[in-house]
């Protein structure tokens, strides 16, 4: 069974809008740190977003701030993505993933930090 599961994802023509959510399958276990990324194809999984369980600092890819919010409910154990005027170059497919560890800043960009990980949503942007 896949440990998480996104939902969203869809074909929205540029400056367009979507809201990814990512909520565990069922199975209980540590998130201290969450972070989207996403894959277009030839290219390698690509960093978007990140946070702690304890709130604080988000870390965002430089191309996507001020357009991109990522936002948790703990209680729930769900985190979401916001993503607002997007761009063709935003096509990819976004993965959730999650770690038990509370990641710092020199690690939490990469993808073999991450415990647990969905199967993906697939975000197209075209017109």
């Amino acid at each position: 069974q896949v440990p998480l599961v996104e939902s969203g994802g869809d074909l929205v023509q540029p400056g367009g809008s979507l809201r990814l959510t990512c909520a565990p399958s069922g199975r209980t276990f540590s998130m201290n740190t969450m972070a989207w990324f996403r894959q277009a194809p030839g290219k390698e999984r690509e960093f978007v977003t990140a946070t702690r369980r304890s709130g604080g600092t988000i870390w965002y890819l430089d191309s996507i701030k001020g357009r991109f919010t990522l936002s948790r409910d703990n209680a729930k154990n769900a985190m979401y993505l916001q993503m607002n005027n997007l761009k063709p170059e935003d096509t990819a497919t976004y993965y959730c993933a999650a770690s038990e560890r509370n990641l710092i800043a020199s690690s939490i960009r990469l993808p073999p930090n991450y415990d647990y990980w969905g199967q993906g949503t697939q975000v197209t942007v075209s017109s």
